[in-house]
């Protein structure tokens, strides 16, 4: 194979052979075009089997792109290598070993809301208020626990002289007994479980050993513990000779390191060499994502960290615009003109949506620029929002095909076992509970015998219904697809009738959204595991499931395990709205960094801590957070700030963000027109002296600022300026007053529409439309031009 497309330092990485390998590969480097170029390399030149590779990620996003490109250059050989995120690749062999571990191949993958559903149990039978104490103040600190491989009696142990944590031991203790008699395991226990059955299981360790003796992890900065542990384990291969081989490749930056919160642990990745003494270590500094003044920013900001590995990104690109700044009144100021630059760059045909990210540190900074985005029409999606699989109507289906799949689900069960509504109350439900819990049975158990439960007499006959369908599902599941199963389970449910009666404003969103799983459901038979070769699972002990295998498991799996970051799409022509953290891994041609304000970011949280070293540590993981926003972009790249915000009920009056003192005053241009500028609206040019820099807490006029920016007035929200701004720029266009729901539309660009909704908003309206052909929208009634039919 030719790899003299590579710059010298991928080549000397690419052609690594054996040993431990760190690869630190600043943002922008092509850390994934080595690693795949690395992978062909080890099967066409050194003749590595493709099944002795494994290659893990954090996403399946990430997972996805790195197969493609391995196909691409090792043809059906790729069919062989395990190419996976971390919690998949430990579904994979947990699936098989799992008797090991006291559970069932067909365990149950709890998500968040599950586990809030099992703590809201728990905190029940601790006697616990729970106004006083809420599921999040126990499954915080016992996912910190895991994360950190400490078991019930080590937390226990640890936190003896700590009333609260003691109370979150007991807890943990019962979370965990819950889970195993559901047969279930959350996001946490895919790897605790994992390191718990290598650890105590060698001959299985031994043989994933011998069957993965190549390994690359990508995103290293960003493992816990648990997965530390995971990768050391299964890269202490033994040879032929007695000898133990090291042939791990791990590939990261250190200046991404942001998941501290999720318990990444930064000293993974900075202290590689003291596990491995013989390793080699190779730097990728060269990007080719980004503009040289974008990436002087970010290496300038960065330089601010102490705790790091020494390493600096360059370019043979061109320099680029400067980083745009503004400083603006208030929230509603920033969002105007954040979506005001976005709208000329589309109009003047430089830009598409899609082309556009809006970052911010927190959710609640998503509010004003949503609002905005509606009033001026242009398409957005929020990444990071309420998961598609956390929505209502989709979760019962899910929880159905679960309990289809393991009946020892109590969670799913409890949430189903009276959806659509058949007569089942919760005094029955109670009964059968303590019956179960006094039998040593399970909840399903119980139902199926329920003529045995006392006081449930009534309601035998609704239950022996319920169950029986259950069992009649569960014996259709192995002669179906798992649409056919899914349309199914609609179809005898009655679910689709009873979302219907239920609440006919939101029934056709509902159908819209069953439509689309079961849109997910077909895809998933055309192309999952079961509609044709398992990749790798004829030759891999470790797959837990034959080429035939049972395709409901891998659909509740895949579905379990998908991501925020999953769900963009990169054909989409939307706007992306999401927050720094989320946006790591992503690259858009053009960024605005929103909220740059002390108290925001770096947070107040962060500022306040009292324990000096302490707090640098946390504000050093913010200046990462702030590294990872800057290179994200890769031509223009604009920051704002507000002096007044309204945050947390009241209004905080904050300083330009400490980031933004870090970048040297050439690379700022502190633009007068545009926040962004396109065409000819400010050429590149700062509209300040750039060696004198001006106090950004200073008036916007006294920065040269146009006159007519919006000002908060005594009395009249911010808000209500922008409309007026708007509407005055809008002369001519004809108003949607008058309109009722029911009504038939028309509009200009989506075309015609009922109105769903019509909904006060102070002197205004908000009119929700739910197009033909594109979909629900919102709209300021005073200046959306729609025709009535």
């Amino acid at each position: 194979m030719d790899f003299n497309e590579l710059n010298d330092m991928q080549q000397k990485a690419v052609m690594h052979f054996k040993g431990p390998l760190l690869i630190l590969a600043g943002a922008g480097s092509g850390k994934t075009r080595v690693i795949t170029n690395r992978i062909a390399y080890l099967i066409s030149e050194k003749n590595v089997k493709p099944w002795h590779i494994m290659a893990l990620t954090f996403t399946n996003k990430a997972a996805g792109e790195m197969r493609s490109r391995v196909r691409d250059q090792v043809g059906d050989a790729a069919d062989d290598i395990l190419v996976s995120t971390f919690h998949s690749a430990c579904v994979r062999f947990l699936r098989r070993y799992a008797d090991r571990i006291g559970f069932t191949r067909h365990f149950t993958i709890y998500d968040s809301d599950d586990s809030k559903s099992v703590m809201k149990s728990v905190i029940k039978k601790m006697g616990l208020d729970p106004k006083k104490y809420r599921g999040k103040d126990f499954l915080g600190p016992i996912s910190n626990a895991k994360n950190e491989l400490m078991t019930v009696d080590d937390f226990k142990t640890h936190y003896a002289h700590d009333y609260k944590m003691k109370l979150a031991a007991e807890a943990y203790r019962l979370y965990q007994e819950e889970l195993k008699e559901a047969d279930a395991m959350d996001f946490d226990d895919l790897l605790v479980k994992t390191v718990e059955l290598f650890e105590n299981n060698p001959d299985v360790l031994k043989t994933l050993q011998d069957r993965y003796r190549f390994i690359s992890v990508d995103e290293y900065q960003d493992t816990n513990t648990a997965q530390f542990r995971i990768v050391k384990l299964l890269a202490d291969h033994v040879n032929i000779d007695g000898g133990h081989e090291h042939n791990l490749c791990v590939v990261g930056d250190d200046d991404q390191s942001i998941y501290a919160f999720r318990g990444a642990d930064i000293r993974n990745i900075l202290e590689f060499e003291k596990y491995y003494p013989d390793c080699e270590v190779i730097k990728l500094e060269e990007n080719y994502r980004s503009t040289k003044n974008i990436l002087d920013a970010a290496n300038a900001v960065i330089r601010n960290n102490n705790y790091r590995k020494d390493k600096k990104l360059w370019t043979e690109g061109n320099k680029g615009d400067q980083i745009y700044y503004r400083s603006y009144n208030s929230d509603s100021e920033e969002a105007y003109a954040v979506v005001s630059s976005i709208v000329n760059g589309v109009r003047s045909s430089k830009a598409s949506y899609k082309d556009f990210a809006v970052l911010y540190r927190t959710n609640s900074q998503s509010r004003a620029f949503e609002e905005m985005l509606i009033r001026e029409s242009v398409p957005y999606k929020i990444v990071g929002g309420i998961n598609f699989y956390s929505r209502r109507e989709i979760k019962d289906l899910l929880c159905y095909l679960r309990v289809i799949e393991n009946s020892n689900d109590t969670v799913s069960l409890l949430r189903i076992i009276n959806v659509p509504k058949r007569k089942i109350g919760p005094a029955t439900v109670q009964k059968l509970s303590d019956h179960a819990a006094a039998s040593g049975i399970s909840l399903y158990e119980a139902i199926r015998t329920c003529e045995s439960v006392p006081g449930v007499k009534s309601a035998a006959s609704k239950l022996r219904e319920f169950s029986d369908m259950i069992e009649h599902f569960k014996n259709l599941k192995s002669r179906v697809t798992v649409q056919e199963l899914l349309d199914a389970v609609i179809d005898q449910t009655g679910y689709d009738i009873y979302i219907t009666e239920e609440d006919r404003t939101k029934a056709e969103d509902r159908m819209q959204n069953i439509d689309e799983f079961k849109r997910k459901a077909l895809e998933f038979d055309v192309s999952g595991p079961g509609s044709g070769r398992d990749p790798g699972s004829d030759r891999d002990p470790g797959s837990g499931r034959d080429p035939d295998s049972d395709r409901l498991e891998a659909f509740l799996e895949e579905v379990s395990l998908v991501a925020d970051i999953d769900s963009v799409n990169d054909s989409d022509d939307l706007v992306l709205l999401m927050t720094l953290h989320a946006a790591k891994g992503l690259e858009f041609p053009y960024v605005f960094m929103a909220g740059m304000e002390d108290n925001l970011f770096p947070s107040s949280m962060t500022l306040d801590i009292d324990d000096e070293g302490e707090r640098e540590k946390a504000i050093e993981e913010e200046r990462r957070l702030c590294y990872v926003g800057i290179t994200r972009a890769r031509k223009k790249l604009a920051m704002s700030s507000a002096k007044m915000r309204f945050r947390n009920g009241e209004q905080q009056f904050n300083r330009h963000s400490m980031f933004l003192d870090e970048i040297p005053r050439h690379l700022i241009n502190y633009t007068k027109g545009d926040l962004m500028p396109f065409g000819n609206a400010v050429s590149g040019r700062s509209s300040i002296d750039p060696v004198r820099r001006p106090d950004l807490n200073r008036r916007s006029s006294d920065l040269g600022l146009e006159e007519n920016t919006l000002r908060p007035a005594f009395g009249i929200d911010a808000s209500s300026l922008l409309l007026n701004k708007i509407k005055k720029g809008r002369s001519g266009v004809s108003q949607a007053s008058g309109l009722k729901t029911g009504d038939r539309v028309r509009h200009d660009k989506f075309g015609e529409g009922t109105v769903k909704d019509v909904s006060p908003k102070g002197n205004d309206q908000i009119l929700t439309i739910l197009f033909d052909n594109a979909g629900q929208r919102k709209f300021v009634a005073s200046f959306v031009k729609l025709e009535k039919l």
